[in-house]
């Protein structure tokens, strides 16, 4: 793929804010015609910059009264292991981010529960009781915000 030009990073910042801008609409605002916007944005696509278009959810709407962060430390760092819970974490339906990380610790789980109790039977069955991980830690977040924009030093063509 090419070099992204401040064009890539104008589309990219907009469908970012606003994934459910019209291909009209977005020409008009980087100042393209419709038809080189979709090539654009179709190419974005082809490279694999633009992953995918999704809708936010406000969990409090779905019951989800809990969010938490678990950070996870394995045993030993033997692929195998790693993968087997990789795999668990991912089939959770609480989890709704997982980080592979470098550090003290191995895995962070981003988890949405109902509540307290939720978030402890969460815990112990799906965390503790696994056999690669050696300890865990939770804490709770009291609030999950989403920044839009790309960082500043990004398309600075």
């Amino acid at each position: 793929m090419r070099e992204l030009d401040r064009i890539d990073y104008q589309i990219i910042r907009l469908l970012r804010n606003n994934a459910r801008l019209s291909n009209k609409e977005l020409a008009e605002q980087v100042g393209l015609a419709p038809s080189t916007c979709l090539v654009r944005t179709r190419m974005l696509q082809t490279a694999g910059v633009l992953t995918g278009f999704r809708a936010e959810v406000n969990p409090a709407t779905l019951g989800v009264s809990l969010q938490a962060m678990i950070s996870v430390r394995l045993k030993r760092h033997y692929k195998p292991d790693v993968e087997a819970f990789r795999q668990h974490a991912l089939e959770l339906p609480e989890v709704v981010q997982l980080y592979h990380v470098a550090g003290p610790i191995d895995f962070l789980a981003h988890v949405w529960t109902r509540d307290s109790a939720h978030l402890r039977d969460l815990a112990m069955t799906a965390f503790t009781s696994r056999e690669e991980v050696s300890h865990i830690e939770t804490e709770l977040i009291f609030e999950h915000v989403n920044c839009q924009d790309l960082p500043a030093f990004l398309g600075d063509a």
